[in-house]
């Protein structure tokens, strides 16, 4: 799931070499945090979190997929 993330959080921001993904088990929950450079966060928000909702969305059915729990937090 690191690896889906850091692909679609790198093809839309600017600068691709800001964006680091870290993992953390939370009991049988993986919670994802992306943390990107303040120029490209509204890039990976978008307007009224539309984006971030996206990839949450798109996370979820991956996990899901794998029979996992996936949270992505968007830090800054």
């Amino acid at each position: 799931m690191k690896e889906l993330v850091e692909v679609i959080t790198k093809a839309l921001v600017d600068n691709p070499d800001g964006v680091v993904v870290t993992e953390k088990q939370d009991g049988r929950t993986t919670v994802l945090e992306v943390r990107v450079e303040d120029g490209d966060m509204g890039k990976v928000i978008g307007k009224q979190g539309r984006i971030a909702k996206a990839i949450r969305a798109v996370v979820k059915a991956a996990a899901a997929k794998e029979d996992q729990r996936v949270v992505v937090d968007i830090v800054q």
